[in-house]
């Protein structure tokens, strides 16, 4: 059983930055690919990034250059660091695990998920 806890949402202003994490518990997923995925009110859950264990990652296009994804092994978290935020990155923020080495834009890919986390971006 793998259990996935984000955390760090909240209320910003457009412009502020804000950091993410997600704690992964239950097993080591240190072979497998971790992403964040997002999904704003009566849309659905889009992809923003992915990294595998290697360190290769994929971001959304809306995410090239104003987000990161990194992951720490050792503590077993996930994190995506968000600069210069807009109004429209509004969403709740999930993490989710797959498990294979290959990274996925495709959120049936991924069978673990956690809770999920508000951002407000504020104008």
């Amino acid at each position: 059983q793998v259990q996935l806890v984000e955390s760090g949402g909240g209320l910003v202003q457009a412009g502020d930055p804000l950091r993410l994490s997600c704690a992964v518990s239950g097993r080591t997923f240190s072979t497998w690919v971790t992403a964040w995925f997002r999904q704003a009110p009566g849309k659905e859950r889009d992809f923003v990034a992915a990294i595998n264990w290697g360190g290769i990652t994929n971001y959304a296009d809306s995410a090239k250059g104003r987000f990161t994804i990194s992951r720490d092994n050792a503590k077993n978290t996930i994190y995506l660091q968000m600069n210069s935020l807009k109004p429209e990155d509004t969403a709740v923020y999930y993490c989710a695990l797959r498990r294979f080495s290959r990274n996925s834009n495709n959120h049936q890919m991924y069978t673990d998920w956690g809770q999920g986390t508000q951002v407000t971006v504020s104008s």
